[in-house]
């Protein structure tokens, strides 16, 4: 149907897919509406690998564990709005034929970012133009997790066009932060990120710019992005089909750490380069892991990403795990970046390399007036300029606004042609090359480095529109392909992370009043955001996915051990309870 007309089908569509919805979860059998008990809280806190051990041995029936996974697909619903497709009635089924009950995850609920494929259900996206074309096969992923023992239960939220730290669309409405409702759970992955904090077991999302990473942080719960080629990616529907100048990956998502680990290295064990081609053939070398929670470690901190200081309640938890490591005897040193190579340059470059289309594929399946996520429609507005045009606006915001960081980000924000597209390519492996040189060399030489996820904790909805350039501190290792993990530490205090001065007087003091910064932290209200979580991310480099995770031990333990010294309490991160 020609535009404005398609409006309409928009509007149907969207209806339609939120009835069947609302039907299938009214349809499930009763024991699916009843009232978390504390069997199924036993279920829920009970080590993976425990779980993984009671099934194989009869002790638990894995059709006991789905439903009690299931009644918190339910309650997460009512509560967040997270769930795209529903997999239940499917998935008891799938335990009877399709499901490998002696494989590593046996019996394990396991949900899905929607972009996964499963037979029989839509990969819409959030995109009406997608939906009711359901999948004929389940990807690669699917047969996987199959093959493992892992039983797929639900579809979960993400934005329209797969580029954004919230998780709305207009085909399914807005996912919600399981701690403060009226903020966003994170994006892209948001809806597995809500569904985890809420009592999920692992999830899998994907991240090109820290959509596994933000989540994880803004909901409380863990995450890994791995580097290209250790985690299954094919078998999934993408917004942005053949962008490789920042490629997306696929990675795992958990509740808790010990659930992180263990999924990750359950995946790996699969081989799972024999299910996708793009997977390198690198099997898990456990003894990295076990060196890097078991040795002093040296750390380099990142405070600032040199574009977006990170606000109150950030700095508290950035520095709460400096004084915690420290006190567990490793030892923490401010880094300072390659100057040819520092993380705004990288921003810039990233930027380029992710929309160098000029935003063509992540809009081309909108239909007219089919809602749009607000930062990407940002991006958008600036990539459909004219060249001329968008020239003149960079001499404005340049010259006339004085704000430099802007004016770069715009100068060369567009379509690429394929010339252009190779010079941005040879740039990123140039500064690729020189994180490598910087990080052998002395005296660097650090086993990990320590940063925010990102300078606020959870945003409001729609604030995107402001906030959509402050990514840096996910972004950047993106673009490097390094290994990188999140792990929450604590949770904002109205008082404790309260603003002294206004936000703009703060930022003008910080040497950072430009609009990036301002966009994210006009938003930030300690009092409003009361509750949400904090975080931090460890970042090792590339195909380190071991070391990571070994180093993520490291710094919960440290926290663990370690008492704040204004409240005398540990520093262990509390679990959103599940009722």
């Amino acid at each position: 149907m020609l535009p404005p007309f398609d409006y309409f089908t928009y509007r149907k569509i969207r209806n339609q897919k939120q009835a069947e919805r609302a039907a299938r979860f009214a349809s499930l059998p009763y024991p699916y509406h009843e009232r978390i008990t504390e069997d199924d809280k036993v279920i829920i806190d009970k080590p993976i690998q425990e779980l993984v051990h009671d099934i194989q041995s009869s002790h638990t029936s894995p059709l006991t564990v789905l439903r009690t996974y299931g009644k918190i697909a339910v309650k997460a619903q009512e509560r967040t709005n997270c769930v795209t497709e529903l997999l239940l009635p499917e998935a008891e089924s799938w335990l009877e034929s399709d499901v490998n009950l002696k494989g590593p995850l046996a019996g394990i609920p396991v949900s899905l970012k929607d972009s996964v494929h499963v037979k029989g259900f839509d990969t819409s996206l959030g995109y009406s133009a997608l939906a009711n074309q359901p999948v004929a096969e389940d990807g690669p992923m699917t047969r996987l997790l199959k093959d493992a023992g892992a039983v797929p239960y639900a579809k979960t939220a993400l934005p329209i066009t797969l580029l954004s730290f919230e998780s709305a669309n207009g085909l399914w409405g807005h996912c919600r932060n399981p701690h403060v409702p009226d903020y966003s759970p994170g994006g892209s992955t948001g809806g597995e990120a809500a569904l985890l904090a809420q009592g999920g077991r692992i999830g899998i999302g994907s991240d090109v710019a820290g959509s596994v990473r933000v989540p994880a942080a803004w909901s409380g719960i863990y995450s890994l992005r791995c580097s290209t080629g250790r985690w299954p990616k094919v078998g999934v529907n993408t917004s942005m089909p053949g962008q490789e100048g920042v490629p997306s990956v696929f990675s795992p998502m958990a509740r808790t750490l010990n659930d992180l680990t263990y999924f990750t290295k359950a995946i790996i064990g699969m081989q799972p380069w024999k299910y996708d081609y793009t997977v390198h053939p690198i099997s898990w070398r456990e003894d990295l892991e076990d060196e890097a929670q078991s040795k002093s470690l040296r750390i380099g901190l990142m405070t600032t990403d040199g574009v977006v200081p990170p606000t109150p309640a950030i700095e508290r938890a950035l520095s709460t795990t400096v004084a915690a490591l420290t006190a567990a005897g490793h030892s923490v040193t401010e880094i300072r970046p390659p100057t040819n190579a520092d993380p705004f340059t990288g921003l810039n470059l990233a930027s380029q390399l992710l929309n160098s289309d000029g935003c063509h594929h992540f809009n081309v399946n909108l239909r007219s007036f089919e809602p749009s996520d607000p930062g990407a429609s940002q991006l958008s507005s600036i990539a459909h300029l004219p060249r001329p045009l968008r020239y003149l606006y960079y001499l404005y915001v340049r010259y006339i606004r004085r704000d430099t960081v802007l004016a770069t980000l715009i100068k060369d924000f567009g379509p690429k042609s394929s010339a252009a597209l190779w010079t941005l390519v040879a740039q990123r492996e140039s500064f690729r090359a020189t994180w490598h040189k910087w990080w052998d060399a002395a005296p660097q030489q650090y086993d990990f480095i320590l940063c925010p996820v990102n300078a606020t904790p959870a945003l409001p909805h729609k604030a995107m529109h402001d906030a959509v350039s402050s990514c840096g501190y996910t972004f950047l290792w993106n673009l490097l392909d390094y290994s990188a993990g999140v792990l929450p530490v604590g949770h904002v205090d109205a008082t404790r992370d309260a603003l002294v001065t206004p936000y703009k007087t703060a930022l003008k003091r910080l040497g950072c009043d430009h609009s990036v910064a301002r966009g994210a932290w006009k938003h930030y209200d300690a009092a409003k955001m009361a509750g949400l979580p904090t975080a931090v991310q460890v970042v090792g480099r590339r195909w380190q996915e071991e070391q990571v995770l070994g180093y993520m031990a490291a710094v919960e333990r440290a926290l663990e051990e370690y008492k704040d010294p204004e409240t005398g309490s540990s520093c262990r991160y509390d679990l959103l309870e599940v009722d």
